[in-house]
Parts: structure tokens; sequence; C-alpha cells
């Protein structure tokens, strides 16, 4: 191609979009001097005259412009009936080039006479389409073919084209910054010079068939798709030989109808078809527009797939992110839905979770008949100026500003074409008239992926224990018990770290982060940890005391003046951490009836201040189970003057330096990094064994008495982004088990900062922000230049982003304490001279559980919390450990290591610990304490 071709083509190419361009615009100046009555018929003249104009000019240069034709064909679901009518001419009848060309280019490239080759050449096209014609033919042997040729100097012209749709796509970026499809256009550009080398295409034919199954018998549920695809004859770089298949068009509806063809089964097969394709094989057909199907004339008429010269494979780590994103739109699942986006590589600008759920959801939506789109689009456009809305609020913008701001500040390119297939499917059951619902289609497909791997445990998955090297023969010891555990399915995803005198001694990470979620458990996972909130909760109040801000003997009406009214004048800070206020029921009927109320901080902490107790205070030690957390949250804010997670940080997260690692109520940024919480079913089924318990509030036993049902409610609602990101001081910290461990090693000292963390586990502990920040907006009127633009692209292979912050930078130095108490010990245990401010005899001390030795000894303090996470210190050894995990069971698993450890450390055991690992042996009679831990 000359350069004045290139010249006048480039021209045309732009003077046509600026005309349209600009036709639009007037046409919203005029429309607002126009009756209502006229405006419909202004708007359809406009877009019959537009569609023609691109039609025209698409048959004129070909190339790359018909693929863009027949992709804008497809989507009756978004786009003007006369673009769909007149485009849809695009799908397979473009003007034939001379056969004269076609034997030339088939000589050419297999190196043999047309008559060597065929018995018989037919000289009409089958179909004529942007890159290539197909003719029929026959070969020596009598079999039946179609002969696909490339056009003569096509691919000069497809890679001209894509530097105009380049040039195209920057313009509009800068004139409406809204419409920014630079990720697109540049994921094309890589992606469409492939089509080019039917070799490439020829072998791409072969593995989809093998991966469909298309020449085997298989009758599995979910693998099996009942489609065809043409075997593979011979391959050049510019004629590929297929399989002849006789069939009708899909837009042939006549022939539809009298071949009696369910056409919602053909186009749900041809979804399952690319469901299997994208999430179970990772490798798929990126251009599934009408013209490349063709239905079977011989029943029972199954949907063939043809041209496989645009594929894309995705790595496991996308492929994975893809089904996970989709479940979570399907779920509803904030959390998992902004973790998918971390894992696949996009970045967000700012936080809008409910805005991105939208997307999602408008993105995997069910499929409507084209008749409807002018509704869809009018509902559309009303949903996004409400998140333009939301937008220009939150990042306060204004109305100029928020039309240019991009919302995404990196987008992974890998994942555009499947967009493409997800629109095109979309489109092609619009233009058919057809409903189709994606989330069942596709959903047996997503969750097969990510499950086969959650199911691949420690006996098939050799990286199911973290690769760290080992601190300590116990350590190795207890990566072969995790490894027994996982392989009895007692073990999802765990972590355990412990310290001794002052070093750590043991920190493994195993499993998976969840259910559904098959990335493995790392040193930095959060875990959701329920009542070991208490012991973080409870440190809080006693740093207040050690700094004079808070008195134990103190009525709570002295620092809350609020919380005096209905009877609760007498109650003391020591009773609120000894379990006696009397209050253990406060909020459980109102949480109970509204589980969404815990998620309210100032709510919940004023009606506090409106209930009234139940028993005198000091009387009674009854579990707060849920009281607890906003009775001391209470406390710590009115006491401090400041915010309860201020004082989390100032107390101990900056001291001892695990900065992202220990939160109750996470920040935005960090949803990547949560595990997931699911039920061990067979150990919550004996929760109903301790309704009866006097040691428990009556309106705790009350909720155990449909255990399966406590089972799935529990993990659904503390899964969900509102709880995790709600401040509830009993039950919802998030940490690692490196962060609750040197945080118990700290207490086991009296308050004396360990030694950094000595583990080789990356990332060093304390090196992630502990708030993390968004990038800030890019909101510049000035247009950028062509080669960049104003997002980030997402490398395609997978990548280890390594942290460089040292952990002695900024850190704490060991000669400070968290605190200057001598006796805090007594103080947490609630021992010498603090008994008496405890009740005597009871499980707890001040705010923490009291631990003794089978003798009965006081040896130490903690909180466990419902499911197995735990933290303990044993004083006398310098002893402290933490166990997260994410499958609730009875306890059976921390009893396991905890048993373990104290052996081969030969230091005592904890009672509870003890008489609980005889329980899941057979003795039942003390079920009821590692559920109060």
């Amino acid at each position: 191609m000359g350069w004045g071709s290139i010249y006048k083509r480039r021209m045309k190419v732009f003077t046509l979009a600026i005309v349209i361009y600009l036709d639009y615009k007037t046409l919203l100046l005029r429309e607002k001097w126009t009756k209502k009555s006229k405006r419909d018929d202004l708007w359809e003249n406009a877009h019959e005259c537009n569609a023609k104009r691109v039609l025209n000019l698409i048959v004129e240069l070909e190339g790359l412009w018909v693929k863009l034709g027949q992709y804008l064909s497809t989507r009756a679901d978004v786009l003007p009936p006369a673009y769909i009518r007149l485009l849809k001419q695009l799908q397979d009848s473009l003007p034939p080039r001379p056969v004269e060309e076609v034997c030339q280019t088939i000589n050419r490239e297999l190196g043999k006479s047309m008559d060597e080759l065929f018995f018989n050449f037919d000289n009409i096209p089958l179909a004529t389409a942007s890159i290539a014609q197909v003719h029929r033919a026959t070969l020596h042997d009598r079999q039946e073919v179609v002969v696909k040729v490339q056009h003569e100097g096509i691919k000069e012209i497809i890679l001209e084209d894509l530097k105009n749709a380049k040039s195209i796509v920057d313009w509009i970026a800068w004139a409406e910054p809204q419409y920014n499809f630079n990720p697109m256009i540049d994921e094309w550009c890589k992606e469409a010079p492939k089509e080019l080398d039917f070799n490439h295409e020829a072998e791409n034919t072969r593995k989809v068939s093998r991966n469909l199954g298309c020449k085997s018998n298989n009758d599995d549920n979910i693998s099996r798709v009942d489609v065809l695809i043409p075997e593979v004859i011979m391959s050049a770089e510019r004629v590929l030989i297929l399989e002849y298949m006789d069939g009708v068009r899909l837009n042939d509806s006549e022939s539809l109808q009298a071949l009696g063809v369910d056409k919602q089964k053909l186009v749900e097969e041809i979804t399952r078809a690319y469901a299997h394709q994208i999430y179970v094989d990772g490798f798929f057909n990126g251009d599934p527009h009408p013209g490349n199907f063709l239905v079977s004339r011989a029943p029972p008429h199954l949907p063939i797939l043809l041209d496989f010269g645009l594929t894309k494979r995705l790595s496991p780590t996308l492929k994975q992110a893809l089904a996970k994103m989709f479940l979570a739109s399907a779920e509803g699942d904030h959390v998992a839905l902004l973790s998918s986006f971390s894992e696949m590589g996009l970045k967000l600008r700012l936080d809008v979770p409910e805005q991105v759920m939208e997307i999602a959801n408008v993105f995997f939506r069910t499929s409507t008949p084209a008749k409807e789109a002018p509704q869809l689009m009018k509902a559309f456009a009303e949903q996004r100026n409400r998140n333009l809305k939301t937008i220009q609020e939150k990042m306060k913008l204004n109305s100029k500003q928020v039309k240019r701001f991009n919302p995404v500040d990196a987008f992974p390119g890998d994942i555009i074409i499947f967009s493409r297939v997800i629109n095109l499917l979309r489109g092609l059951s619009s233009t058919m008239d057809l409903r189709i619902v994606y989330v069942d289609i596709m959903r047996p497909f997503a969750e097969s992926v990510l499950q086969d791997h959650v199911n691949r445990g420690p006996a098939f998955n050799a990286n199911w224990i973290h690769d760290t090297p080992p601190l300590s023969d116990v350590e190795n010891k207890l990566r072969r018990l995790l490894i027994e555990l996982g392989n009895a399915d007692k073990v999802l995803g765990i972590q355990v770290c412990a310290y001794k005198d002052g070093e750590v001694i043991i920190d493994t990470s195993a499993g998976v982060l969840g259910r559904y979620d098959p990335r493995p458990v790392q040193p930095d996972s959060l875990f959701p940890v329920f009542s070991v909130s208490k012991g973080i909760t409870a440190g809080m109040v006693h740093w207040l005391v050690d700094k004079g801000k808070l008195n134990l003997e103190e009525k709570v009406e002295n620092v809350w003046p609020e919380f005096g009214s209905n009877g609760k004048d007498k109650i003391k800070v020591h009773h609120v951490l000894n379990h006696t206020s009397g209050l253990q029921n406060a909020l459980a009927s109102l949480t109970r009836e509204n589980p969404l109320l815990m998620t309210e901080w100032d709510e919940c902490l004023n009606y506090i201040t409106e209930t009234a107790p139940e028993t005198e205070p000091g009387r009674e030690q009854l579990y707060h189970y849920l009281s607890f957390g906003w009775l001391c949250g209470g406390i710590i804010e009115h006491a401090s003057g400041k915010k309860f997670q201020e004082i989390l940080e100032e107390a101990f997260v900056r001291p001892l330096n695990i900065d992202g690692e220990l939160y109750i109520g996470i920040p935005p940024g960090v949803e990547s990094r949560l595990a997931s919480l699911t039920s061990d079913m067979d150990d919550i089924a004996k929760l109903s064994e301790i309704t009866k318990r006097s040691e428990l509030p009556s309106s705790f036993q009350s909720q155990l008495q449909d255990p399966s049902q406590m089972a799935s409610a529990l993990p659904a609602f503390f899964n969900t982004l509102f709880a995790r990101r709600s401040i509830i001081p009993s039950a919802n910290a998030h940490c690692s088990a490196r962060a609750l461990a040197r945080y118990y090693a700290a207490l086991v000292d009296g308050g004396a900062i360990p030694a950094p963390h000595s583990s080789s586990t990356q990332p060093p502990l304390g090196t992630h922000s502990h708030i993390p920040k968004f990038s800030s907006p890019k909101t510049s009127k000035k247009r950028k230049s062509s080669n960049k633009a104003n997002y980030t692209r997402v490398p395609s292979d997978d990548t280890t982003l390594s942290s460089t912050t040292s952990v002695a930078n900024g850190g704490p130095t060991n000669d400070e304490k968290l605190f200057t108490n001598s006796r805090i010990h007594d103080a947490f245990m609630g021992a010498g001279e603090y008994e008496n401010l405890t009740l005597q005899g009871g499980q707890f001390g001040l705010g923490f559980k009291r631990s003794c030795s089978e003798d009965g000894k006081l040896i130490g303090f903690g909180h466990s919390g419902m499911g197995g996470s735990t933290g303990y210190c044993d004083i006398n050894n310098r002893f402290s450990i933490a166990v997260t995990l994410n499958k609730l069971n009875f306890g059976g698993v921390t009893a396991k290591i905890m048993q373990l450890v104290c052996s081969e450390l030969n230091i005592p055991l904890p009672a509870d610990f003890y008489r609980f690992g005889e329980r899941i042996t057979g003795d039942e009679s003390n079920i009821a304490v590692p559920l109060i831990n």
C-alpha cells in the first residue's frame, strides 16, 4: 500500500469520525428546541443517516473496519436499531475478491496446483469476511471441505487501520474523557495481527475442539458441551482447509424455523461452550459474532463454532480471578469482587464498592430482546448519572471535573477480550430476541474452576504449606500435623505463629483463603478472628489505665455520662472487663432481629446507654459475647477523647510495627488479603449440646437452637464488606497470626516490645501501609500525547511486587514498653492486688480468659474466638502463640496444635485445651469451654 493510499484511507476515516461526532453534538442542541413529540423521529433519522455513512465507508475500506462493524452489528442490547439492521450485512456478505487472486494465493501457499489439491473447487464463495473468503471444495478422496483464503494485501491494511483506530480513540478520550477506550484498542493492537496467520488459527481450532470434547463421548455434566467444530485438514500462513459441515446461519430465521430449532436452547448451549472455554480451559475464541456460527441441518441441530483466529489464553491466576468476579457479582459479595479486581490488576482511584457492584451486575446481566434496548439504555444512563454524582461528592469535584475524571487507575489488558466475548454473546441473544440468564448458565463452570483448586488439599498440592524455611524442629513437626489435618478436611486455611523467650520459633501459613478462593494463605493474609477481638479491646482499656486516662475502679458513668441511666450507675470499669456488669444480653434481641445493626457503631453505643442490667454488678459472671465490645469501646472513646481505631493504632499497631496486619474494622484497600469464613458442619452440629449450659447468656443459648442455620449465617454475615469494615470490638478483628502473636509476645513480657520479627516470611511484618491510599485523581483538561493513556496498563504476565521497606525504618526500639505497670499481668488476670476486682472462681480476669495448668495453677491468659482462632501466652515460660483459621470448627484443630507445641517445648498445656483434647475423642462434658474462649 503506497503512501498516497494510506493518506487517503486515513483522511476518510477521520473525516467520517468528525462528521458523525459533530452531527450528534448538533442534535443535542436541536433537541432542546424541538417538540417532545418529534424528538424520537429526530434521533431515528440521525441514526439512520449515520449508520448508512458508517456502512458505506466500511464496505469501501474493508480491513479492520469490517470487524468493528461486525462487532457493532451484534450489540442490539445497546445500539439503535438502524445500526443493527444495516451493519449486520457485514457478517458474511462483503464483495468477494476475484477467483484468480484466490487461486494464486492457494498455489503459492500450499505449493501445489488447484488440480493437484482438489477434485472440485466452487468459484463462488460461501462467504466473504474482513480478512478472508471461504469457498466450498472436494478433495480427491471425495471429502467435502471448505477453503479459507486470506485477501491479498490485507495484512498491511489491518496494521494501518489499527494505527488509525488508535488515533481516533486518543482523540475521543481527549474530547470526551468519560469515553476512554484506550485499554480496548491497546489489547486489540496486540491480538488482531495474530488472526493473519492461519497456521495459528489451525492450532487454535484443534485446541478448542480437544478442550470441549467435540470428538469424545464424555458425559460429565459440567464438561460436556454439545457443539461441533470442523476438523482441520491442512493449513498454511494464508490458507486454511477445514472439514465441511452443512448448516444454516443464525440469522436465517426462516431456515431455523423450518428445521424446528429451539433458538433458546441453541444460544444457551453456545453460552455454555464459551463458559467452558473461559473458566475451565482458560483458552477461548474471542470473536463470537453471528457470522461465526452455523446450526447443523442434521438433528439434533447442534451449534457449529467457526473462526478461531482471535483467541485468548488466560493465566491460572487471571482465570481464577474472573471466576471469582463472576461469582461475587452473582452473590453480591463486595469483598470477593474487590479482591478479584486486585488479583487481576484492576485498580481504582476511589472506594465505591456499591457502584462497582452495580457495574458488575450490569456486565453479567441477563440479556434482553432488542426491542427492550431503549428502556435499558435509559436506565443505564440514569444509573451512570447517579454514579457520577457519587464520585463528584466523594472526590469533591465540580461538574466539569467529574466528566473528565477516570476512576480507573490501572486496567488489565487481558480482560478486554473477555469483556468483548461477554458483550458479543449478549448482543447475539438480543439480536435473536432471547432472554439468556448468564448467572444460571455460567455459574457451574465458574464454581468448578475454583472448587477444583480449593479441593486440592496437601495430598495433591505440594505448595499447600507456604514455602518458607522452618525456624525450629517444633515447626517442622507442626507442619506435618497441619498436613494431616488438611488431608482429613479439618483445615481450609490457617496461620500459626509462636514466640519463645522473645524470638519467633514458628511462623507457618498453609491452605487457601476461602471456599471459593483458591489463592494460598500468605503470612500477611488477614483472618476474621471473632472473640479474639476481646483480648485486643481489653488491652486497649488497660493501656488507657496505664496512661492515667482511666481507673479500673471508676464508675463507667464518670467517663461516659450518658451510660449511668436505667440502673447502670453502679457499674464500674472492672465489672465490664470481668463480664459481671449484668449487661450480658444487651443488644442481643435487637441484633438478632436486624444483624446489620451491629455495623452501626454510634447507634450501638447509644442503645447501650439505654439498656438496663439484668443482675447486680459483680454478682454473676456471664459471658458478654457481644455487649463486651461496645461497653469497652464506649469507655475507650470517652476516656481518651479519640476514636476507637485511633487508640488501637496508637497503643499497639505503631509501637509493635504491625501496620496493615491488625484491624478492628478494616479500611478500604486490603480486600485482596482477606480470608473468607466457612464452617466445619460436622463440628458445628455439636453446638446444640451446649444450649442449656448456665455459663452462657440466655440470648446466646437461644441462638444455638438451630446450629446449621447459625453455621451458615455467621460466616455469611461476617464475610460481608459491611461487617468487615464495621467496628465490632467483641467480634470482628482481622489480623495475621504473626501480628497477633507479636501482640501477645509483648504482653507476656509485661509490655516490652519484642525484637523485630525475625522470620524470613515475605513481605516482612510491618511493611504494609496501615491505611492504603488511592492514587490522586487526574482531571487535567490538557490533551495527552497519543502514546500516553490516563491509566496504567497491567502486564499480561504474573508479576510479584517486592517491598523494599525496612522493618527497622521508623520502627520502635526495644527499650520502649506498652505498659509501665510492673504488675500488669495481675491486672490482666485479675490476680494479686486485682483479685478483689473479679468474681471469685470465675473464668475471666479483667478482659482476658485465665489459663490454668491441669493442677489448677494460674499460668497465663489469652482469648479465643468462635471457630478456633486463638491468642494465648504463658507468663513463666515467656511463650506466646496465635492461631488464625477460616474453617470454623469446635476447637479441635487448635487443641491439637496446642498439644503438640506445648509438648515439644515441655511447657504446661492449658487445662481448657487438655480437656478439650479429650473431648474430641469422645468425652462431651467440657464442650462449652472452648466456645466461651
